[in-house]
């Protein structure tokens, strides 16, 4: 079993450490300096991309951290090609909503996984498509008075009380939730830096 001091997530999203911990992964949290802006001309894929990497290669590049592999990730909402991201208040978070209901829109996913020892990063784009049922007025102030959607990328949690909303997914789950756990496994497997069931009972 590898230690827990060589797999690093370089994140402070407790939905990437609860889907990393539910596979029994042994790994660090150190969150990223690094700031979520947007860049002029910047496509949402090499937004997610780019922010991946940088989160990953921060934390990789501070000495006193221990450890290996340096897990970044991010994770955006798109809704006719613009980016939905954290709501600023309660009046965003209800145009958000409005602006999804009975709608489908794609979330996007980037993830890196930096490898200290050789300097190598190994990172891709994951996209899932997510439908909404039509909400009522009464819903939105509902689902907003729970406090839920304050922090959420397009104002809402796939994993809590916002799968109310969800009519359809075409994709990763996972990846709606903030990390696409499939791929990020698959990729450190490959590397060698965990093995899942090594020694089933």
């Amino acid at each position: 079993m590898k230690s827990t001091h060589d797999i690093v997530l370089a994140s402070a999203s407790p939905r990437r450490r609860e889907l990393l911990e539910r596979v029994g992964i042994p790994f660090r949290v150190v969150p990223s300096d690094i700031p979520e802006d947007e860049r002029p001309g910047e496509s949402p894929e090499a937004h997610v991309l780019r922010l991946s990497r940088d989160k990953a290669g921060e934390v990789a590049g501070r000495a006193d951290i221990p450890g290996r592999w340096f897990i970044g990730s991010d994770t955006i909402v798109l809704r006719d090609g613009r980016i939905l991201g954290k709501p600023a208040d309660t009046a965003e978070a209800a145009t958000m909503l409005r602006s999804l209901s009975g709608r489908e829109h794609r979330v996007l996913s980037g993830y890196a996984v930096h490898d200290r020892e050789t300097g190598t990063i190994h990172a891709d784009v994951v996209a899932t498509r997510v439908r909404f049922k039509p909400l009522t007025a009464a819903e939105i102030a509902g689902y907003i008075a729970t406090g839920e959607p304050m922090d959420k990328a397009g104002a809402y949690a796939i994993q809590g009380i916002g799968v109310f909303m969800v009519l359809a997914i075409e994709g990763s789950y996972t990846n709606v939730v903030g990390l696409p756990l499939c791929e990020v496994v698959a990729t450190l497997e490959r590397l060698g830096a965990v093995r899942l069931f090594e020694n089933p009972t």
